[in-house]
């Protein structure tokens, strides 16, 4: 799961994000490596309205499944532009099981669908607002949105290419056999537990990447067989590998990626179509997934909580204390506890509550050394908070920090509706898969006249006598993906060559200011030079202002 990860993500930021970025401004930009404008975030009808607590059932879809994704779309209607920063590194923690990862992308499927839709149903006043949002721009997301809520029934109309090439049946069987499978695995999703939901879209995961497996090689024997490339399958595969290995290569450090895309491509029916079903059908489910502890909380350790190890992780410490050992201004080490975190206990003697006090006093008297020995720089000097600005923070607790209360009666009502909205959509969504199936099946048998007939051309592109009638469900296929791919790699071309004039400034002016800041370091250093070759006022030097003059000479040079 984790190498798969590595390369939808490689492959969502080389060419979506890059072709979002050009043709318009970025929809979503991921909570884990982002940085915001102040001003952005206080502008009218973005914080304010990002904070209003979800009362509808789509609004708990929309606010709370996807939080980055709802941010950016009310920065984006306020007119602000969100970019893409190829130079940038970044780094984040991913699912690393088949459950983590489906309870995931259950919360972000119908959250992106959402957004996507509320962002195109205020298209007009947005591109009004923003200028990065143009009237093509919003033509783009549609075609985009339109792809993605017909993916299902692509990847049936391609498993049906699949078993047509393997078992050299019929279009029409091969399309019946390539539905069959969704369908049961659709019902059993609204009859079966999530856990188990999961645990069969993870077995037919494997089936269908096996499947693939023999469709690319079947694929690859076809094209030499009948010496050309001029096949909806072939022409497929060949513009899928040549446009991700140009676009790895036009990214050196991040080449080795294109290792995972093999398992990433037997594994597209699982997160195209397996995925898809799972996050509709479970749409009404709004808990978080991926943190809940699932139950009462069992009896931890009493050496180190989950909550202790998650403040003493790197990327997450509080620079105001561990939860852990905390070192005294002597480097002894002192066992201490979260006050926040202590099991709920009666303390009732006096040596317990005096244990409290002087673990909250080593608290107190060691955070401000803690984070003075990881601070080299400059002095820290403890201070306090002036009594506005205390009362500031006080307030805003209470108004957004503090548990919000639970209306029993109000939550089942929000269930019923969650639930409603949950029929409504996957009735809307599967009845569009399923007409876009029935226009290719009635197609199909049609027959030959309706079939683009090409003339046939060997593989060293020398033309022949014969032809090739190209079928309806392969011509389908083939149109809908290539389309939208080829405006995203021509937007990431567009924007690799942008960032490498970006790269270029930028190298240019840091050796600048390294060349300023070595002149100026050298100034220093004659000017201390000379006051130490001052024979007056060397006289007048104690040793140990010599001795630091020379380490600050040292330093210099």
């Amino acid at each position: 799961m984790v190498w798969y990860q590595k390369f939808e993500y490689a492959v969502g930021h080389w060419l979506q994000k890059t072709a979002e970025h050009v043709f318009g401004c970025v929809l979503c930009s991921p909570g884990c490596f982002s940085l915001f404008r102040g001003a952005a975030l206080m502008d009218d009808n973005v914080t304010k309205k990002y904070t209003t607590k979800a009362t509808e059932a789509s609004d708990y879809i929309q606010y709370d499944q996807g939080e980055d994704r709802w941010l950016c779309t009310l920065l984006l209607q306020q007119g602000w532009r969100v970019e893409y920063n190829a130079a940038s590194d970044a780094y984040t923690n991913a699912p690393q099981d088949f459950t983590e990862f489906y309870n995931q992308r259950r919360r972000w499927v119908p959250s992106t669908m959402a957004n996507t839709i509320d962002l195109l149903r205020t298209g007009s006043q947005t591109s009004q607002k923003n200028s990065s949002i143009s009237k093509p721009y919003i033509l783009y997301q549609i075609l985009s949105i339109i792809a993605s809520i017909l993916g299902p029934a692509t990847i049936c109309l391609m498993i049906s290419g699949c078993l047509t090439l393997i078992l050299d049946i019929h279009p029409n069987v091969a399309l019946f056999l390539s539905v069959v499978p969704p369908v049961i695995y659709l019902i059993l999703c609204f009859k079966l537990k999530s856990d188990t939901q999961i645990t069969i879209a993870a077995i037919f995961s494997v089936v269908y990447a096996f499947l693939m497996i023999a469709t690319a090689l079947s694929i690859i024997s076809t094209a030499i067989l009948l010496q050309t490339i001029w096949t909806p399958s072939a022409l497929f595969i060949i513009t899928m590998v040549l446009i991700n290995v140009i676009t790895a290569a036009l990214h050196p450090k991040e080449f080795p990626l294109i290792i995972y895309g093999f398992l990433y491509f037997i594994c597209i029916p699982s997160g195209y179509l397996l995925l898809t079903i799972y996050s509709m059908v479970n749409m009404n489910n709004v808990s978080w997934g991926t943190r809940e502890t699932g139950g009462p909380a069992a009896p931890k350790p009493p050496t180190q909580t989950i909550t202790q190890r998650i403040l003493q992780a790197k990327c997450c410490n509080y620079p105001c204390w561990d939860c852990g050992k905390l070192e005294d201004q002597n480097g002894q080490g002192t066992e201490t506890v979260a006050m926040n975190h202590m099991p709920n206990t009666d303390l009732t003697s006096e040596e317990d509550l005096r244990d409290m006090e002087l673990r909250s006093q080593n608290i107190e008297q060691n955070w401000v050394s803690q984070l003075q020995n990881k601070s080299y720089d400059f002095p820290l000097n403890e201070g306090h908070l002036v009594k506005e600005e205390e009362d500031f923070w006080t307030e805003l607790q209470k108004l957004y920090l503090e548990p919000l209360t639970v209306d029993k009666d109000k939550q089942k009502t929000i269930v019923k509706d969650l639930k409603d909205l949950r029929n409504k959509m996957t009735f809307i969504y599967f009845i569009c898969n399923a007409l876009w199936l029935v226009a290719t099946f009635t197609i199909q048998a049609i027959g030959t006249s309706v079939t683009i007939t090409v003339p046939k051309e060997t593989l060293n592109l020398t033309l022949t006598d014969t032809e090739i009638h190209i079928d309806p469900i392969g011509l389908m296929f083939l149109f809908g993906f290539t389309v939208i791919l080829l405006i995203q790699f021509f937007g990431m071309l567009y924007h690799r060559i942008y960032t490498f004039i970006h790269y270029v400034a930028y190298s240019s002016m840091k050796s600048r200011n390294r060349s300023r800041a070595s002149d100026d370091n050298v100034q220093v250093r004659d000017m201390l030079e000379t006051e130490l070759e001052d024979s007056t006022y060397s006289e007048s030097l104690t040793i140990e202002n010599t001795s630091i003059i020379e380490k600050d000479l040292g330093t210099l040079v």
